[in-house]
C-alpha cells in the first residue's frame, strides 16, 4: 500500500515530540544536585518536526540544541507555543503573618518600609508587598474618563492590585528591608499596602531553552494557523532561554507571564513573524512578570518589539536590544507597568512612554518609573503621568513627540550620558557596583 509523504512526515514528526518530551520527562525524574540541576537533553543537529508542544515542568532540566543547526519545526495548522516552561500554581499566603505598611508615603526606589507589626519576619523570608487602589487612584489619574469607543473599559481600582514579590534582607523590629525596592511612590491617599510572608509550592527554578532556531510552518504572510510563540515562560524563578533563534511565529521568540521571575534571555532573535499586522500579533520578547532581563537580542518586522503587559510590578530590564523593520513602538503596552529599564535599545521606529488611551480596550497610562537610558530610535514620547511618579529620559538620539494626546506632562529628558558626565549604561553601571559589594 503506497503511503503519501505528508502521511509519512506527520508520522515521524509526532514519533520525533513523542521521543522527544520522553526525554525530558525522563531528566525530570533524575535527582538535582547541589545547583539544583537535574540533567539536560541534548538535541543534536537535525531537523525536528514537532506538531504539538514540548513542556518542561520540573525544576532543574535544561533543554539544549546544538547551535543554530538544531531546528525544531512547528509543524500544523493552529496557533500554539512550540516550548512551555512552567511549574503550576500561584502564590500562596501564609495565614497570619500579613501586616500593614505604615508609611504614609514612600518615594519609588526605597528599599526599606515600617510595618504595623513585624515580629513574624525574619531576614531571607520569601514576603509579598501588595499594594491596593484606593478609588482616588483612578480619579486622580483620569483613567475612569477615558474617550469612549467601542469596547473601552474605564478602569476600576478593584482591579489594580499589585504584589511585588520580595526578600527580607535585615529586619529592626517593624522597620523591614527588602531587596528590590520600591517600584512606584506609596502614597497612602492613593493605595493601601500590606506585607506578608508566602508560599509557592508548585514554582520550578533552574530550568532553561538554549542554543536551536526554532521555525514555524505557515500558509501565507498572513496565515494565523500557525506556531505562534516559540518559547514561552511562566512559574518559574531563575530560568533561562539562550541562543534561541524564532522565525515566522506570530507573536514572537520569548514572553515571560505574569509568574515568569529572575529570568535571563540572552542572544536570542525573532525574525519575519507571519501574521496579519494588527493588534495582539508580533510581540518580539514580552515581559509580564518582575525582575527579568532580556539582554543582547534581535528583532525583525515585529509591531511592539520589546514590550511588557498590564500591571507589570517590577523591576525589570532590556538591554543592549536591536529592533529592525518595526511596524510599531518599543516600551510599556498598557495599564500601569512599573520600574522598567531600557538600556541602550536601539530601534528605527518608536519608543513610548505615554498615556495611550482609549486604543485597544482603553490601555491609559501605560507606565510609571520607565527609565529611557542612552537609546537610540527615531521619535521618543516620554510623558509624566498626573499622579503615582514619574518617568526618566536620559541621553540617546530621538527626535522627540509630545505623544498621542495633547496636554499630558511632558517628562524632562537629560543629555548628559552624552558628554560622559553619567554611564553610558545603567544597567551594566549598576550590574558592576552589585558585584563589587559582594
Amino acid at each position: 500500500m503506497k503511503l503519501h509523504m505528508h502521511t509519512l512526515i506527520a508520522r515521524i514528526g509526532f514519533s520525533l515530540l513523542v521521543m522527544t518530551q520522553a526525554a525530558i520527562d525522563q531528566v525530570s525524574r533524575m535527582e538535582k544536585n547541589a545547583r539544583g540541576l537535574r540533567g539536560a537533553v541534548l538535541l543534536l543537529p537535525g531537523t525536528y518536526r514537532i506538531p504539538g508542544t514540548l513542556r518542561i515542568d520540573s525544576s532543574g532540566v535544561v533543554l539544549r540544541g546544538s547551535g543554530s543547526d538544531t531546528r525544531l519545526i512547528a509543524t500544523g495548522n493552529r496557533q500554539r507555543s512550540l516550548i512551555i516552561v512552567s511549574g503550576s500554581g500561584s502564590p500562596r499566603e501564609i495565614k497570619g503573618t500579613r501586616t500593614s505598611v505604615t508609611n504614609t508615603f514612600i518615594p519609588t526606589g526605597r528599599f526599606d518600609l515600617n510595618v504595623d507589626d513585624g515580629h513574624s519576619f525574619k531576614p531571607g523570608d520569601e514576603v509579598i508587598l501588595q499594594m491596593d487602589a484606593r478609588d482616588r487612584w483612578i480619579t486622580d489619574l483620569k483613567m475612569d474618563r477615558i474617550e469612549e469607543r467601542a469596547g473601552t473599559q474605564q478602569w476600576d481600582a478593584a482591579g489594580y492590585r499589585f504584589a511585588f514579590q520580595r526578600r527580607i534582607l535585615s529586619i529592626d523590629g517593624n522597620r523591614v528591608v527588602l531587596d528590590n525596592p520600591v517600584m512606584m511612590e506609596l502614597d497612602s491617599q492613593y493605595l493601601t499596602a500590606s506585607l506578608y510572608n508566602y508560599v509557592f509550592p508548585g514554582r520550578i527554578s533552574e530550568s532553561g531553552v538554549e542554543f536551536m532556531t526554532c521555525i514555524s510552518e505557515f500558509s501565507s504572510d498572513e496565515a494565523e494557523d500557525h506556531g505562534w510563540l516559540a518559547v514561552e515562560m511562566d512559574r518559574i524563578e531563575h530560568g533561562w532561554v539562550r541562543g534561541v533563534h524564532a522565525i515566522h511565529f506570530g507573536l514572537g521568540c520569548v514572553s515571560l507571564k505574569g509568574l515568569a521571575k529572575n529570568v535571563t534571555v540572552t542572544d536570542c532573535s525573532a525574525r519575519d513573524p507571519k501574521s496579519i499586522i494588527t493588534g495582539g500579533r508580533r510581540y518580539s520578547f514580552s515581559i509580564s512578570g518582575q525582575q527579568n532581563l532580556v539582554t543582547r537580542c534581535y528583532s525583525r518586522e515585529a509591531r511592539h518589539d520589546y514590550a511588557t503587559g498590564s500591571r507589570v510590578c517590577g523591576p525589570n530590564v532590556f538591554s543592549d536590544c536591536v529592533a529592525e523593520r518595526s511596524h510599531s513602538d518599543v516600551g510599556p503596552h498598557h495599564r500601569w507597568t512599573m520600574g522598567t529599564l531600557y538600556d541602550n535599545i536601539r530601534t528605527d521606529n518608536e519608543l513610548n512612554v505615554q498615556d495611550r488611551g482609549n486604543w485597544g480596550s482603553g490601555h491609559g497610562w501605560a507606565g510609571v518609573t520607565q527609565v529611557i537610558w542612552n537609546c537610540r530610535a527615531k521619535t521618543i514620547i516620554c510623558q509624566d503621568p498626573w499622579i503615582g511618579g514619574k518617568n526618566y529620559l536620559i541621553g540617546g538620539i530621538y527626535s522627540r513627540l509630545t505623544g498621542r494626546l495633547p496636554g499630558r506632562p511632558q517628562t524632562r529628558a537629560e543629555m548628559s550620558t552624552l558628554t560622559g558626565s553619567l554611564p553610558s549604561s545603567l544597567y551594566h553601571t549598576q550590574l558592576k557596583a552589585r558585584s563589587f559589594r559582594k
